[in-house]
């Protein structure tokens, strides 16, 4: 999960996904699919989808200069008041690697996140933190004395995983009808490959990775998760 830089690079990564049935039933499973996640974060990855699928079709979303133009975060134009490169480059993805890999982590982690908050805490905590992450980032790069240019939803997705860390710690583990120590552990495993990947804006995972989690305790996304687990687990038991 990368906010890409210029000349970036993404180490390869191997997940094991659920199967689509093939023959008729693949459009049933993929429905099936669809209708199982949590609706602000499909409407969010869609979003992502959608910008890059029109991009793609204006121009070369590996070219540093035709994304500056389209809305990614470059730190002289913030500098220069144009502060809403902050959100929309949280939309922007530098091929196509880069989006699968942030829209696939996105699509577990933050239906874990938002079915166990719900949606407004859930939008706070990705927008919000997202924001956080790119503002850290760019007064990192200022700081250094950098103009880059930048873009991607991972570092609102790190403030999922943020938020999603302090609950699992504040609630031992628990989390709905998720496990919360294989969350944690793809959680790691995130932190890890970003860290080690190049061309990575680690600033902004690092600033929302800190933001999702302060976010999640003013929020009570602990105490709201933990009531959603109460919930599942007398389901259960009726069931």
């Amino acid at each position: 999960m990368q906010c890409m830089q210029v000349a970036k690079r993404i180490a390869n990564t191997r997940l094991d996904l659920p199967k689509i049935a093939e023959g008729g039933n693949s459009m049933e499973e993929i429905k099936s699919f669809l209708r199982s996640r949590q609706p602000v974060n499909l409407i969010i990855a869609a979003a992502n989808i959608l910008v890059f699928l029109v991009l793609s079709f204006l121009g070369d979303t590996e070219n540093a200069a035709f994304m500056a133009a389209h809305g990614a975060s470059v730190t002289a134009y913030v500098e220069q008041g144009e502060y809403y490169r902050l959100f929309t480059c949280m939309f922007l993805h530098f091929g196509l690697e880069h989006l699968f890999y942030n829209m696939l982590v996105l699509i577990f982690l933050g239906d874990a996140l938002e079915e166990a908050v719900g949606k407004v805490r859930y939008l706070v905590i990705y927008l919000g933190g997202g924001l956080i992450g790119n503002v850290v980032s760019v007064l990192i790069e200022i700081q250094k004395g950098e103009s880059i240019v930048s873009a991607g939803a991972s570092g609102a997705i790190f403030s999922v995983i943020g938020a999603l860390v302090f609950i699992v710690l504040k609630n031992h583990g628990n989390l709905g009808t998720y496990s919360g120590k294989r969350l944690v552990l793809m959680a790691v495993l995130s932190i890890l490959q970003s860290m080690t990947a190049t061309g990575v804006d680690n600033s902004a995972h690092i600033g929302g990775f800190a933001a999702g989690f302060v976010l999640a305790f003013l929020l009570g996304a602990a105490k709201k998760a933990a009531a959603h687990t109460d919930f599942v687990d007398k389901e259960r038991k009726n069931f």
